[in-house]
């Protein structure tokens, strides 16, 4: 893929997440490695000037006019572009130097400046699942056509990477998932039924944003793994399971033709599928990681999904199964339940009868283009935000 000597420019799309603030932090322990050419982000304006006063790439974009008045402000003597608005993202992720670009925007938003570096040929880093959610057969057929790499950033896609290589792919009979199971994994449906969000908010292995800590609580997020598998590995639906794994150790499994299984299994940290997928085909010495002691990690434990409790694992199974543009509606209802939810215009139990009532008003097309997807898209995110999800359960029965 790459000589692992070489210093390697990168682009970051999302660098003020928990995933971007993550990535430059380790880039930091390896300068002699690692250059961020362009950064973009929202409107998090102090973060954003701390990472440039740091890394001085040669471009940054962020949100609106506002955002890029109040940045120029702190960083008075940036002597590169700052673009705004939708033609920001794009231009980092096809800056001329970088030849990876980290993709790690939330949600929908990522897909169009991924597709782009896609189609622009550099190789991907993908910690934003909703872009293989959305539109995965477009993405990995532009990716084999340019011949670049799709690298995966999230824990579980990154072990299943890992545990892959060197194996012969026609040699897979499954790959299995695992998820922490989120706060709830206790509760009983009665319970869940008055979780706060503050509750769900609480994650008891990973510190991550507010949309994927509520899709974890709700195993959505596992469902979106589902399906991004599904592209990143050429796999499909029945040879994907999911497996509860509350200690969050093992990151995920591959059982091939003759029973072995191959896990990875590392301490519960983001760094190190960020540091594998920066360094690929190399790996990095993060020798000041915690190193994983499985004795004092105690026992580990593996427990099958309730899908009654956590229907939102079945939606995404549904939704590949129907295929087309399925996938971008569960994708855009979900988004749309998860704010209503934070604003708590929801309760937690209504998130899957919303994504449920918008996918049952939805009759798939064929995902043939990127206009077809981003029309479905926009279709869901309008029927969901105006749904009153089934009129309240027909007012509680």
């Amino acid at each position: 893929m790459r000589d692992p000597l070489r210093r390697r420019s990168f682009a970051l799309l999302g660098s003020t997440g928990s995933v971007g603030v993550s990535t430059l932090a380790l880039v930091e322990r390896f300068p002699e490695r690692f250059r961020a050419v362009a950064l973009a982000a929202g409107r998090n304006m102090a973060v954003l000037a701390a990472q440039m006063h740091r890394h001085a790439p040669d471009l940054v974009s962020v949100a609106d006019e506002a955002s890029a008045a109040d940045l120029r402000q702190r960083v008075p003597g940036f002597a590169g572009r700052i673009l705004v608005g939708s033609a920001g993202p794009l231009a980092v992720a096809t800056h001329p130097e970088a030849d990876l670009v980290l993709s790690a925007l939330v949600g929908a938003l990522g897909l169009v400046p991924t597709l782009a570096a896609v189609r622009a040929g550099k190789h991907v880093a993908l910690a934003n699942k909703e872009v293989l959610v959305v539109a995965g057969e477009l993405v990995t057929q532009a990716a084999r056509e340019q011949g670049v790499t799709l690298l995966p950033v999230d824990s579980e896609h990154n072990a299943i990477f890992q545990a892959l290589q060197g194996h012969n792919r026609a040699e897979v009979r499954r790959i299995v998932l695992t998820a922490s199971g989120g706060p709830f994994l206790a509760r009983s449906a009665a319970e869940l039924a008055t979780v706060t969000v503050v509750e769900a908010l609480n994650h008891p292995t990973w510190k991550m944003g507010p949309k994927i800590t509520i899709d974890s609580a709700t195993l959505m997020n596992k469902g979106l793994e589902v399906i991004e598998a599904r592209w990143l590995f050429d796999i499909d639906a029945d040879h994907i399971d999911v497996v509860i794994h509350p200690q969050s150790i093992v990151h995920s499994m591959v059982e091939y033709i003759d029973g072995s299984v191959l896990a990875q299994m590392a301490v519960p940290d983001m760094t190190i599928p960020i540091g594998y997928a920066l360094a690929y085909p190399a790996r990095l010495p993060l020798d000041y990681l915690r190193p994983l002691d499985l004795p004092a990690a105690g026992t580990l434990t593996f427990v099958a999904p309730d899908r009654q409790r956590f229907p939102c694992l079945d939606l995404a199974y549904r939704a590949l199964r129907a295929g087309g543009t399925m996938p971008a509606v569960l994708n855009a209802a979900n988004e749309i339940a998860v704010e209503r939810f934070l604003a708590e215009d929801l309760t937690y139990c209504e998130i899957p009868a919303l994504v449920s009532a918008v996918m049952d008003a939805h009759e798939p097309a064929p995902a043939s283009s990127l206009d077809v997807l981003l029309a479905a898209d926009r279709w869901a995110r309008d029927a969901a935000r105006s749904s009153g999800v089934e009129e309240r359960a027909a007012a509680q029965r």
